[in-house]
């Protein structure tokens, strides 16, 4: 799932995933986003650290307290280093954008092979 309300990132991630074999979900945040996680059960999640309607770290804080998801994987971005708040609200990893597309997917790769 992919979590980011800027138009133009979320079209490129969104494309780039796919053509590396995932299966995409796209919310802008709010509380939609919450009704998406619970119908289509995310394994992993993209998350930016700055939302319109609230921080990343509260919909990361929300996801894990949903039964099932205390422990998949959640990615936070942002083009500062919040990497302490990203981790300290339940974040599995943070990366600076912008980051290495192949990274991503590697790092995603990577997580979903131990999660």
């Amino acid at each position: 799932m992919l979590v980011d309300d800027d138009h133009t990132t979320v079209s490129l991630l969104k494309r780039l995933l796919e053509l590396d074999g995932f299966e995409v979900t796209v919310s802008p945040g709010g509380d939609g986003a919450l009704d998406k996680v619970k119908e289509t059960r995310p394994e992993v999640f993209l998350v930016d650290y700055h939302l319109a309607d609230y921080e990343g770290t509260e919909f990361v804080q929300q996801v894990r307290a949903l039964a099932g998801f205390a422990k998949t994987p959640i990615i936070m971005t942002s083009g500062l280093d919040h990497t302490e708040a990203a981790i300290a609200a339940g974040a599995t990893e943070f990366l600076i954008k912008p980051f290495d597309p192949p990274h991503l997917v590697a790092r995603l790769n990577a997580l979903l092979e131990t999660a």
